[in-house]
């Protein structure tokens, strides 16, 4: 049976139909159920006193499986809110939890005032929430009011998932994400160890933080709440943005305390008063710490207190359960140091402790939504539900760290890789290397007021970009305000993990704030400040140079060999408080020594090309292999007495025979054109644009296939890579040549790339014809138009073709060169080659051409010798004819 169409359409059925039905089974095909939350309200109770109600804006997932189920509690970061967090409770409810997410207290639509994760109020309130778990059928018990229960969340909700394991021993299991160990710390760093009461004031990353929690006062959460949200961690990583307002269908909020909403203002339609607007939804307690501090640039006892109460750094021996920390490397708010000092005092308990650092963090970032979800979906089987990865298996392990992997060959989008070990070695590394640094002392000043200053990383740019903007470095150091110091080129790669430290010397008097900062610097770019991460400190310098040591940033890099280290050390920086009073101090090294912490028992995994990048070729070569092998069917069928070289035109330099050529519109660009040049002769090929000279010189080249008849040079049929194209030489559409090589330097490249012998390229002859003289030896980037036009002209000569094809060669030339290249021509012919050569000049083609052919609209119109075409023609004004007159007669452009 003959299918209508041929083959072709009946291979274009079939795949049709496949489609349809891969698209049917698709549709078709049984899905996982659809988990919808349920909002409600829980009311808690908390407060020093346990005496103050707060109403819990929550929404409860059930677990897709059914029956009873571990359950997650899911924590929104500062800002935020429980729909920050739909999309992650999806995602764990259908693989089997019982997921419930709520705002915290002072967020969303939950009353209270915020107190920072304080074990009298958030800590309680998470207590209350795993009460109301203890009583839902859906969760399992591992005792009557003890839920199987583990918590997750980033940031703000990182730090209540640590302190509430901390105080409530019913927690099981829990992933923090880019938390604080010390907050006091974390917003007074000092980089020699003193602690927050010596720290330098982290004052934009504080400034947000209470930015983002008045802007909860204004009309749908405030203009800028979405924004500060992304700046603070009040999103998972990959979380939809929160829809402003309630969601549909649900649940207010009810009842009210006296530290809630009412008294706040918040939604009762009055405006603010000043009180409201500059603490917006904090404690009282925590407002004034915060203005006085801000105040005064330096923290107090009572605010290392307050802020300290709220941090781990206070229940030392008391998170006892399986922890997966996970930390950004970019991030300057709370840096890799926070994640060091948690997994060293979850581990002195005995607990399972596992460490990630991701590619992300609060100033931007991948942030491997996916990936981290995928890891702390498998903690919580392994821990909860007692399936799962094993440590050790390949799919988890001690220590983690992202590292780039270059760009994916097929997308172009950069490429991460997991780095894994055994066991995590912390912030001092596994081992220690030292780098010399140079550079002698130097005089840094601390201008007035503090501006302008240098810029390390600007807060949470990088979330405000969409979350990809942390890998650009912006860092800039203010001239005549910082000292730098630099390493000797590396002999070879060094891989950074940890933190590096350094021991310097602080001349002058009075006390000195300083920023020391640690650079990747290479030959030809900008130098590169990882992460963008800075480490403060206070000293009081004295005339003998007061000796400090100190801690770099926590980083994992490699510098590879050729770069430098360089360590600047500045007396400003845009996110911290300065002293305003002008100072001048001299910087200078204690140590040359640099050292190094590294992991070498880091492994990351082999990597290689994606296998469609080995595939695809094959597949290709295949392909091309079966068409070829069809082809010479096909030739051996329909030609079978088409030899490859004809004999009777060995000795004749071109036939062209029925050449036809399509576009792709079907219209013919070349239609059944025929003629033959012999020895001897230079051939004006003539035709109007469109004509089809140049697709004819393309075929003729070898450079397009033609559609019908044939080409032969000395009696060889041309194909693409055919050996008798040696014997041609040509020049069409245009000089091509690298601009910052001589054009000399030039022709010798391209002789090289034929891959015949020096002597044969009669280069001292081409350079002759190109006349340049002393040019020749300049780049080609200097030459003007006719410079080039000689330049290739000679290139196409090169080895002395039998057969040279030129596209309008006197383009470009003044007259005198003109004349000169109509001898080179004839003289070149004359030794028995052949010239043809395209030119609208007709002038010039009827005093240089021996014969011509006029081609229009793809076909011949007339062929023959120069001066046969003009004996047909009449003479006109009592002159001789002109081939211009008789080339517009044929064409049908008569005057």
């Amino acid at each position: 049976m003959t299918f209508p169409g041929g083959r072709r359409a009946l291979a274009i059925v079939v795949t049709l139909v496949i489609l349809m039905a891969g698209g049917v089974t698709w549709a078709l095909w049984p899905s996982g159920p659809v988990v919808k939350g349920r909002d409600l309200v829980i009311p808690v109770v908390d407060g020093p006193a346990d005496d103050q109600r707060v109403d819990l804006d929550a929404t409860f997932y059930p677990p897709a499986s059914g029956g009873r189920a571990p359950a997650v509690l899911l924590a929104h970061g500062f800002g935020g809110s429980k729909e920050s967090m739909r999309e992650q409770a999806g995602r764990l409810a259908e693989q089997g939890y019982a997921v419930l997410t709520w705002s915290a207290r002072g967020f969303g639509r939950s009353t209270g005032q915020i107190a920072l994760n304080s074990p009298d109020y958030e800590v309680k309130d998470v207590r209350g929430l795993i009460d109301w778990l203890a009583e839902r059928p859906e969760v399992r018990l591992d005792a009557p009011g003890d839920p199987r229960v583990g918590i997750a969340g980033g940031s703000y909700g990182g730090a209540i998932a640590l302190m509430a394991a901390a105080y409530d021993s019913r927690v099981d299991a829990i992933v923090p994400q880019i938390t604080w160990y010390d907050l006091a710390d974390a917003l007074f760093p000092d980089a020699s160890g003193k602690g927050p009461l010596n720290g330098v004031f982290k004052k934009m990353w504080a400034g947000i933080f209470f930015s983002a929690a008045a802007d909860r006062l204004a009309p749908d959460g405030g203009l800028g709440a979405a924004g500060l949200a992304g700046l603070t961690g009040g999103r998972s990583p990959g979380a939809s943005s929160p829809a402003p307002g309630p969601a549909a269908g649900e649940a207010a909020p009810s009842g009210g305390n006296t530290s809630g909403d009412r008294e706040s203002g918040q939604g009762s339609g009055r405006t603010p008063g000043s009180e409201q607007v500059q603490c917006g939804r904090f404690l009282p307690q925590i407002c004034d710490m915060y203005q006085k501090v801000a105040e005064t640039g330096r923290a107090s006892k009572e605010a290392v207190d307050l802020l300290r109460r709220s941090s781990p750094i206070s229940v030392p021996g008391r998170i006892k359960v399986p922890t997966l920390l996970v930390q950004g490397q970019r991030d300057s708010l709370f840096p890799l140091s926070h994640a060091d000092a948690n997994a060293r005092a979850i581990a002195a308990t005995g607990a399972p402790v596992e460490v990630v650092w991701f590619n992300g963090g609060h100033d931007g970032g991948d942030g491997e939504a996916d990936w981290l979800s995928d890891r702390t979906t498998g903690w919580f089987d392994r821990y909860l539900k007692g399936t799962g990865s094993s440590a050790g298996d390949g799919d988890s392990a001690a220590f983690t760290v992202t590292r780039d992997g270059g760009r994916d060959p097929g997308t172009r989008r950069p490429v991460l890789l997991h780095a894994t070990a055994d066991r995590y070695p912390g912030l001092p590394g596994g081992q220690r290397t030292t780098v010399a640094l140079r550079g002698p002392q130097q005089p840094v000043a601390n201008p007035a007021g503090g501006s302008p200053s240098s810029i390390s990383a600007v807060p949470g740019l990088g979330g405000l970009l969409g979350g990809n903007g942390g890998g650009a470095s912006i860092a800039l150091d203010m001239p005549g305000q910082a000292a730098a110091f630099e390493s000797a080129p590396l002999s070879r790669p060094t891989q950074v993990t940890g933190s590096p430290t350094i021991t310097i010397r602080v001349y002058g008097t009075g006390e000195a704030t300083l920023f020391a900062k640690l650079y990747d610097v290479s030959g030809g770019s900008l130098p590169v400040l990882p992460s963008s991460l800075v480490s403060p400190l206070r000293v009081t310098a004295s005339e003998a140079g007061t000796p400090v040591r100190v801690t770099l940033p926590a980083i994992d890099r490699r510098f590879d060999a050729g770069h430098r280290m360089r360590v600047v050390v500045s007396t400003t920086d845009l996110g911290y408080a300065t002293p305003a009073a002008p100072a001048v101090y001299r910087i200078a090294l204690d140590s040359p020594a640099l050292e190094l912490p590294g992991d070498a028992s880091l492994r990351t995994p082999a990597t290689g090309p994606a296998w469609w990048t080995w595939a695809m070729p094959l597949a290709a070569i295949a392909v091309a292999t079966m068409l070829l092998l069809i082809g010479r069917a096909r030739r051996g069928t329909a030609g079978g007495d088409d030899p490859a070289v004809d004999a009777e035109s060995a000795e004749v330099p071109l036939v062209i025979s029925g050449l036809g050529k399509r576009y792709r519109n079907g219209e013919k660009a070349v239609d059944g054109l025929s003629f033959r040049v012999e020895k001897g002769q230079v051939l004006g090929l003539l035709g109007p644009n469109g004509a089809g000279k140049t697709t004819t010189m393309r075929m003729l080249m070898g450079l397009i296939h033609p559609d019908e008849g044939e080409i032969r040079i000395f009696g060889t049929r041309v194909r693409p890579g055919a050996p008798v194209l040696s014997r041609l030489g040509s020049f069409v559409e245009g000089p091509g040549f690298l601009p910052h090589l001589s054009g000399r330097a030039n022709l010798e490249l391209y002789w090289q790339a034929t891959g015949r012998p020096p002597q044969d390229a009669h280069m001292e002859e081409a350079l002759e014809i190109a006349g340049l003289g002393a040019a020749l030896d300049r780049a080609v980037r200097t030459y003007s138009q006719g410079m080039r036009q000689r330049l290739a002209i000679a290139q196409a000569m090169l080895g002395l073709p039998d057969l040279l094809v030129l596209d309008e060669p006197t383009n470009g030339l003044d007259p005198p060169q003109i004349a000169e290249m109509r001898r080179v021509l004839k003289a070149y012919a004359e030794r028995g080659r052949t010239v043809i050569v395209s030119s609208h000049l007709l002038a010039e083609v009827e005093q240089t051409c021996t014969h011509v052919v006029v081609m229009h609209c793809g076909r011949l119109v007339s062929a023959g010798p120069v001066g046969d075409l003009l004996g047909t023609a009449p003479a006109a004004n009592g002159a001789g004819p002109r081939l211009e007159d008789v080339f517009l007669d044929l064409i049908g452009e008569r005057r």
